[in-house]
């Protein structure tokens, strides 16, 4: 099994259309089992096409892509968290090559007035992996040392939904640097949670943020904020940092990750 997750930064992005191929064109030549994006974007006031998924939607452009290029073998799902930059939905989604039994969108900020940019979503996706059920979470989770919004409620609120009984994978933007002690990284380690690429049998840097983005403009060091992480302990061959410059172009202001299960 092979896995994906990236921070899209969507539509904030020079280059925009491009680098949605640069990310079809890897999707198509890797053939990831399941992949979970966040910072997923539609403009608020686009035409829906169908329930809330707007004409614009990011995951909408990148799914035609896919077909463009002769990848007809993706579904998605799609939810909305916030108002982001004043005129985009944003969201997170999950992208998939095999049946999605079932689905579940769920609030773990302590506030959930969609018009403040703090406000928290995940999107749960129950996959059918060749016969067995297996739960994949999108995540996207505010910051360690943030008094509105703090972290560890955000995270016991996302380990309450995992229902223990199957294999849960925990995938996204945590932001929070795996690489300092004591703070969310090590809380969701201290709750059970088992870091693929920590179990990796070969892996790199994992470095996914190099500088100020969004939502660290003071930063200047080398940051580990995008993971994937399971509920249990797995076998994991590789952990490997993709869209860094290196490992395929750059797409987006985080580098995305992926795994081989």
């Amino acid at each position: 099994m092979k896995l994906l997750t990236v921070n899209c930064h969507s539509w904030q992005e020079s280059d925009q259309e491009k680098k949605i191929e640069i990310l079809a064109n890897r999707i198509k030549k890797e053939q990831y089992d399941v992949i979970t994006l966040q910072e997923v974007s539609q403009l608020i006031k686009s035409d829906i096409i169908f329930e809330n998924i707007k004409q614009d939607n990011y995951l909408v452009v990148l799914n035609e892509t896919l077909k463009k290029i002769g990848c007809n073998n993706y579904s998605f799902v799609w939810d909305y968290s916030h108002i982001g930059y004043d005129i985009y939905e944003e969201g997170i989604g999950i992208l998939t090559r095999h049946p999605i039994v079932n689905t579940e969108s769920f609030f773990i900020s302590q506030g959930e007035d969609r018009n403040y940019w703090k406000t928290r979503k995940i999107l749960k996706a129950t996959i059918n992996l060749d016969g067995t059920e297996t739960d994949f979470y999108t995540c996207h989770l505010g910051w360690w040392k943030d008094e509105e919004e703090p972290f560890k409620y955000q995270a016991d609120k996302l380990l309450s939904k995992d229902s223990k009984d199957r294999l849960s994978f925990f995938m996204g933007d945590f932001n929070n640097n795996a690489n300092v002690r004591n703070e969310g990284y090590d809380y969701l380690i201290s709750q059970g949670l088992k870091d693929t690429f920590t179990l990796a049998d070969t892996k790199d840097s994992g470095v996914t943020v190099k500088g100020k983005i969004d939502g660290w403009e003071k930063n200047k060091i080398d940051m580990r904020l995008d993971i994937i992480f399971a509920n249990r302990e797995i076998s994991v061959k590789n952990s490997s940092v993709v869209f860094n410059g290196d490992n395929e172009e750059v797409v987006s202001d985080h580098y995305g990750v992926e795994v081989t299960i």
